[in-house]
């Protein structure tokens, strides 16, 4: 009988940004539930914000960058960091109403979007690999084009 390698110390941006982006899902759940109840305002776009964008968006982006590079330490951390410090300002711009916060947030999502999708087309692949990828592109690229919709609609929001 073989024995298991030992778990590495330390903790993989990967692993993170996948770890995160699953507890996200969670409590966008846990926010959905308690939001109908009590009649909060904009508690189901959080919800589904924490849900869809924070979450599978991120545990997306956490799959698709090479696993390798991340472990090198090329980009994995700062990738996950603007992911999260945007998508917080895009929360708190839209729910106090502030839309430059949002506009901020908003820019610092896109370039982990970008990465990713550039990630998942540079890598070579055929057959089934390719239709795999192709279905992993596509709800980054539906957020890739709602950053600038939902910005518009913050904007909107704010004004009226």
């Amino acid at each position: 009988m073989t024995a298991l390698p030992a778990p590495s110390p330390r903790l993989s941006p990967v692993v993170f940004g996948n770890a995160l982006g699953v507890a996200l899902i969670v409590i966008g759940g846990l926010v959905a539930a308690v939001t109908g109840p009590l009649q909060l305002e904009r508690g189901s776009w959080l919800a589904a914000y924490l849900v869809l964008v924070g979450g599978v968006a991120q545990s997306l982006i956490s799959r698709v960058l090479e696993p390798a590079a991340w472990a090198a330490g090329r980009g994995g951390w700062a990738t996950i960091a603007a992911w999260n410090v945007g998508n917080l300002l895009v929360i708190v711009g839209a729910l106090t109403r502030v839309p430059l916060i949002a506009d901020l947030g908003g820019l610092m999502i896109v370039a982990p979007l970008v990465v990713a999708l550039r990630t998942v087309f540079a890598t070579p692949s055929a057959g089934s690999g390719r239709v795999a990828r192709a279905l992993m592109a596509l709800p980054l690229f539906v957020v890739l084009i709602g950053v600038p919709v939902g910005l518009a609609l913050t904007h909107l929001r704010a004004a009226g």
